[in-house]
């Protein structure tokens, strides 16, 4: 089973990466407002429950792929 971890900064938290890219885009001419810089993570599981796969993956990005503080994320699973 494959999963697309989506991990991006809360609202409300600063983002300079993307407060640049934004400013970037603006200086390009193109219409932008607010924009946010995150990251994918992409995982091949060994998992054929979609409910056991994704409680799994909640326990790694609690514990290592995103910080709750600041942080939120969204699971995708694929079969």
């Amino acid at each position: 089973m494959r999963a697309t971890i989506l991990v991006r900064p809360k609202p409300g938290i600063l983002d300079p990466q993307g407060e640049a890219v934004g400013s970037s885009l603006r200086q390009l001419g193109f219409t932008v407002g607010d924009a946010r810089v995150g990251r994918v993570i992409d995982v091949e599981l060994d998992a054929s429950d979609a409910e056991a796969a994704r409680a799994e993956l909640e326990r790694a990005c609690e514990q290592l792929l995103a910080n709750p503080l600041i942080e939120s994320y969204e699971i995708a699973l694929e079969r």
